[in-house]
């Protein structure tokens, strides 16, 4: 039989870490973030990291561990998870990820191509071509040179067209190929993905009560001390950052900056959705009114069990 790996996935705010940790204690897992900014230090209140109380109860990993000066992304993601995968199932713990970026999870799933060498100058002409000619012109070329990958991008979607048009003037391979020979975890390990979701208005709920406890919790005082830093281009654009900034710097008082930032965190749930969703694999799970994080968990860990 395959290693398992579970994934619960879902929108900020819905509940995943409290689910997660109640079914880590059942499966006899460890839980891995599959989080862009919960991996950066000194960010813990703006970046909703679970806290210590929590963390205790199961090993957390993947999570506090780089200084958000530093960039991060996917691909060093995506290989230290693997790394951190190895480690567990060697130890007989199943990894139990809680996933809110539906990027890392595909590229950790489904594996990830690379162009052997990223030409910026061709980049550059082609973003050239795009601003004068307009993503429709080099749409067409996409089309003559990638059929199956022009189907999937939209007309307009100039970075994903200049993307594609780059893979193949590196690789002199069509980007859908490249594509197709990405080696992920599903020939390695039997994969479970679960995704969490709720009545919409009592999600906003949530979400407008988390953004208040975090400003009762310091966030102003945690968001002060990370803009002194030169902060990665990454870091710097965790919800919160931006809005509180807005407020320093005298352009609104502190409710407009909280409005801001629960309006721009429903928009980000929106957009969490909106990626799960295209994702056939995924089992959704909803969330009945006032239900617990034990509940949920056990409604899991009985369909993993079927």
């Amino acid at each position: 039989m395959k290693p398992k790996i579970v994934f619960i996935v879902g929108p900020t705010a819905i509940g995943k870490t409290e689910a997660a940790i109640c079914l880590a204690k059942k499966l006899k897992a460890e839980i891995i973030s599959c989080d862009s900014m919960q991996v950066y230090k000194r960010m813990n209140i703006i970046t909703s990291k679970p806290e210590l109380s929590l963390r205790k109860q199961i090993p957390h990993h993947l999570m506090d561990f780089v200084s958000p000066i530093n960039e991060y992304n996917v691909v060093r993601y995506r290989q230290e998870a693997l790394n951190k995968i190895k480690e567990l199932v060697r130890k007989n713990k199943i990894p139990l990820f809680v996933a809110g970026t539906g990027l890392y999870m595909s590229i950790l799933i489904d594996g990830i191509f690379k162009v052997k060498s990223q030409n910026k100058a061709v980049r550059k002409r082609l973003y050239q071509e795009a601003e004068r000619k307009g993503s429709g012109y080099l749409y067409k070329r996409l089309q003559e040179v990638d059929p199956q990958a022009a189907l999937k991008i939209h007309p307009h979607d100039a970075r994903r067209i200049i993307r594609a048009l780059e893979a193949f003037q590196a690789c002199g391979k069509p980007i859908s190929q490249l594509q197709k020979e990405r080696k992920g975890l599903s020939n390695e390990f039997d994969i479970k993905i679960f995704a969490l979701n709720m009545a919409r208005d009592k999600l906003y709920e949530r979400i407008e009560g988390r953004v208040d406890k975090m400003f009762r919790r310091g966030l102003l005082g945690e968001a002060k001390k990370l803009l002194k830093l030169k902060l990665s281009k990454t870091a710097r654009y965790a919800i919160g950052m931006n809005e509180i900034k807005g407020y320093l710097d005298g352009r609104y008082d502190l409710e407009e900056a909280k409005r801001l930032m629960k309006k721009n965190t429903r928009n980000y749930a929106k957009r969490q959705l909106t990626w799960f969703r295209k994702d056939k694999r995924i089992e959704w799970v909803e969330i009945k009114e006032k239900e617990t994080p034990e509940s949920v968990a056990n409604r899991i860990f009985k369909k993993l069990r079927n």
